[in-house]
């Protein structure tokens, strides 16, 4: 298998300036699972659901290309739910209700189809749950790719710190960066971190793109201006499972092919903050998504000629 991701398949209820919603399916692990399968077509998923969890849900994952063995149900419970509300900016947000459910006692499981992995994510989770599923892979993937969040960096630091060590790529947002660092400059704070164990970084900055740092190379991303953003709940899983799923369906991981993955990334992220919830990803196509990256790529390319300027 490709590709394996770990992360919450989960409910969410989300309130923006736009409107609101009640319960609908999101967490980490189905927005990196479906952002991931518009590339790569041989990819699993590890995560645990209650018994309350809709089985179309799942069939829809599958009918994607994801294999679910690895996704655990468990009869007589509830599963992890999240409720939150946008403030007018769509960057901070206050969370109204986390019930962790399942995923308080998530032991992940790995099925033998899981276990050749040639790249793993590990979506936004304890890190030693992270760390567990590293260490559960008969062998070690080529690249391993982790996301995490200030949450844990405040009551887990040094189990953040024992996973960081054994990762390949790590992905966070600027203050993320700036808070695991004590760094303000971002360029200053990413060697910090790669000195942790990551040798390379992504720091996301929202609607202000993505900054890559690999081995000397920097390289920065625009982020699409967008006229609405409706829901910016899973942008950041949506940006990883595409920048992992272009990365497993190309099989290549130099600098220059990690340039592409984020802009991949980045344009399924922008699809997904139209509508609430997973619902975008569910309606595009690749034709969109090479429409959108080739946007993407009108952004940031220009040309200059210097010729005559004294």
């Amino acid at each position: 298998m490709k590709l394996v991701s770990v992360g919450s398949v989960a409910f969410d209820a989300i309130e923006t300036p736009f409107g609101k919603t009640d319960k609908i399916v999101g967490g980490a692990g189905t927005f990196i699972a479906l952002a991931s399968s518009f590339f790569a077509k041989e990819q699993g998923l590890i995560s645990v659901v209650g018994e309350d969890f809709p089985t179309e849900t799942l069939d829809y994952l599958k009918s994607r290309g994801v294999n679910i063995d690895g996704v655990q149900i468990k009869q007589g419970e509830k599963t992890f739910f999240w409720s939150g509300k946008y403030h007018n900016d769509m960057n901070s947000r206050d969370t109204l209700v986390t019930e962790l459910n399942v995923l308080g006692t998530f032991d992940p499981i790995l099925p033998s189809s899981c276990q050749e992995a040639d790249y793993l994510m590990l979506g936004n989770l304890s890190p030693q749950v992270q760390l567990t599923v590293i260490e559960r892979l008969a062998k070690r993937p080529k690249l391993i790719a982790m996301d995490t969040m200030n949450f844990w960096m405040d009551i887990a630091l040094d189990d953040l710190k024992k996973t960081m060590a054994e990762i390949d790529v790590l992905i966070i947002n600027d203050e993320e960066a700036r808070q695991l660092s004590k760094e303000y400059s971002l360029v200053r704070a990413a060697k910090v971190i790669r000195a942790m164990g990551p040798k390379i970084l992504i720091i996301k900055k929202g609607e202000h793109g993505a900054l890559l740092f690999h081995g000397e190379n920097v390289f920065f991303a625009p982020a699409l201006p967008l006229e609405e953003v409706f829901d910016p709940t899973g942008a950041g899983d949506t940006f990883a499972g595409g920048f992992m799923g272009y990365l497993a369906a190309t099989n290549d991981d130099s600098f220059e092919n990690m340039k592409r993955a984020i802009i991949a990334g980045s344009a399924l992220a922008s699809f997904c903050v139209e509508k609430f919830g997973t619902q975008r990803l569910t309606e595009i196509t690749m034709d969109d998504i090479n429409a959108r990256i080739q946007q993407f790529v009108a952004l940031s390319n220009f040309e200059m000629n210097l010729h005559g300027t004294h």
